[in-house]
């Protein structure tokens, strides 16, 4: 009996792989950074019977329309923008994500970026580096307190949650916002729901972990950082598109608010000429969310349980609803 074919994006670890060898054909894209030429990717989609991609592979309509095999395409990611949802489920292919297995870490990210920026750890690094450290001087390099101040997280999600419980280890109040209120996170993490508006305009920290959407996109825009506090910190670790990133720049560049520390950006990746890149008050890291081994090893394995579920009859783990 001929197996069924799958395509992954990018190299992953072989030892991933071998516990479902003898029920798949895998072909792989032979490089971790470099992303799969739109060539290969279309003839391999067209042989393939399910696709693992990652969120930086685009399966638009004309994809998924060339993958006339296609039963299940898995990403390898929580958030889905990246594919074509609705063409996917016009012709019956299930998609696929990865929640739940990477919230703590992602969580952990969140908030070593909300420290890094508060505390300008980037710039302290970089200052030695120059050779620019002579002397002590008792305001030099001062950032700003995290414990007991408010933070305010805008998505109140799994990883908004785990990023309100760690801010109640560091004694702050937290604010959020939902499309809906979270009950047991207001009974348990102790936040309170807010306004989008009261919430830029009370919070010391403001994080975006909100879903990209049309209705988000560019969510956090000029009127948006005009309500923030000057001494404000921005931190997204969402997805780019829920900000618009020249507003951004000129908020920062013109000191509208403190600082800002970004895991995402409307297109990438970004270089060394980024404006971003440019600012001293701004850290900027390669949307490395969930970059731990251990979380990045437990998503590509219930992508390929999703893949698994669905092609063996057993239905997908997390389907995308």
């Amino acid at each position: 009996m001929e197996k069924d074919r799958i395509f992954i994006t990018r190299k992953i670890p072989e030892h991933l792989l071998e516990p479902y060898t003898d029920m798949f054909d895998f072909s792989m894209w032979e490089n971790e950074e470099e992303p799969v030429p739109k060539e290969v990717l279309f003839q391999e989609a067209e042989q393939a019977d399910g696709l693992i991609c990652m969120v930086s592979e685009k399966v638009d309509k004309a994809l998924i329309e060339h993958g006339k095999r296609l039963k299940v395409i898995a990403n390898v990611a929580v958030g889905y923008d990246n594919i074509d949802v609705e063409e996917a489920a016009k012709r019956g292919i299930i998609v696929t994500n990865t929640p739940d297995v990477l919230t703590e870490t992602t969580a952990d990210l969140g908030f070593a970026l909300l420290m890094a920026t508060a505390r300008r750890i980037i710039e302290a690094n970089k200052f030695i580096a120059e050779n620019r450290w002579r002397e002590w001087g008792p305001f030099l390099l001062a950032g700003a307190d995290i414990h007991h101040k408010t933070i305010g997280i805008v998505g109140m999600g799994r990883i908004g949650e785990a990023i309100a419980r760690r801010a109640n280890g560091f004694s702050m109040s937290v604010l959020y916002h939902n499309r809906s209120r979270r009950p047991e996170a207001e009974k348990y993490i102790g936040a309170q729901y807010v306004s989008f508006e009261e919430l830029l305009e009370r919070s010391d920290f403001v994080v975006s972990v909100v879903p990209y959407s049309k209705e988000s996109h560019e969510m956090f825009d000029k009127q948006a950082f005009a309500k923030m506090k000057k001494s404000a910190i921005f931190i997204n670790i969402s997805r780019g598109g829920v900000v618009d990133e020249q507003a951004l720049y000129d908020a920062l560049k013109n000191k509208e608010i403190a600082a800002a520390g970004l895991d995402v950006f409307a297109k990438e990746p970004i270089g060394s000429d980024s404006p971003f890149m440019a600012l001293d008050n701004c850290v900027c890291l390669p949307h490395i969310g969930s970059a731990s081994v251990e979380t990045r090893e437990k998503m590509i394995t219930l992508a390929l349980e999703n893949v698994k579920g669905t092609l063996c009859g057993e239905g997908p783990l997390t389907p995308v609803k």
